[in-house]
């Protein structure tokens, strides 16, 4: 079959057999709009299995309604796969105002952990290194500078820095303004 050379012959392969693979489709979906789609689909993938049709075996209808018929229990696959998944989000138990309130609740108290984070994100890469060694994993600022491959020295002025811009943060500089008390 010459469906993928010829445009002319794909017309006419489309024409012949629409109404069939259309009745087809509607034996087995009930949404309009996905029969539409399910069509399309088949003809399309009937265009890039072309290759494959042997007359020999059976007729073009025949040959047609095998590809629908994947077509058409692929889509029953995937809106089966898609039901289970909403299912599984839908028997989840909403949030209630005292839920909602105790998420609020933490979010503020974890507001000054947010900035540290950022802020620490934002330091330079040898600073940061040196006060997540130090800080998170425990480490002594002497073995935190042997595995950096530093000086101890300059170990101890990057976690400097680091506490510095991090304190700077936790508690940002009162501004006061002249006039107010």
């Amino acid at each position: 079959m010459r469906l993928h050379q010829d445009p002319a012959v794909f017309e006419d392969f489309y024409r012949r057999h629409v109404d069939a693979v259309m009745r087809f489709v509607v034996r087995r979906v009930s949404d309009p709009h996905l029969a539409a789609d399910l069509t399309a689909d088949i003809f399309l993938a009937a265009l890039d299995a072309a290759h494959g049709y042997r007359p020999g075996r059976g007729s073009e209808i025949a040959w047609l309604y095998g590809v629908a018929r994947n077509v058409v229990s692929a889509e029953h696959r995937r809106t089966a796969v898609e039901n289970r998944v909403t299912g599984r989000v839908a028997g989840r138990r909403l949030m209630d105002d005292d839920d909602v309130g105790r998420m609020e609740d933490r979010i503020d108290a974890e507001r000054g952990t947010r900035r540290a984070w950022e802020a620490m994100r934002d330091l330079p890469e040898g600073e940061r290194a040196v006060l997540e060694l130090v800080v998170i994993d425990q480490l002594t600022v002497s073995e935190a500078a042997e595995a950096l491959g530093v000086k101890r020295v300059t170990a101890r002025v990057r976690l400097h820095r680091a506490r510095r811009a991090l304190a700077a943060v936790a508690s940002p500089p009162v501004v006061y303004v002249e006039g107010e008390v």
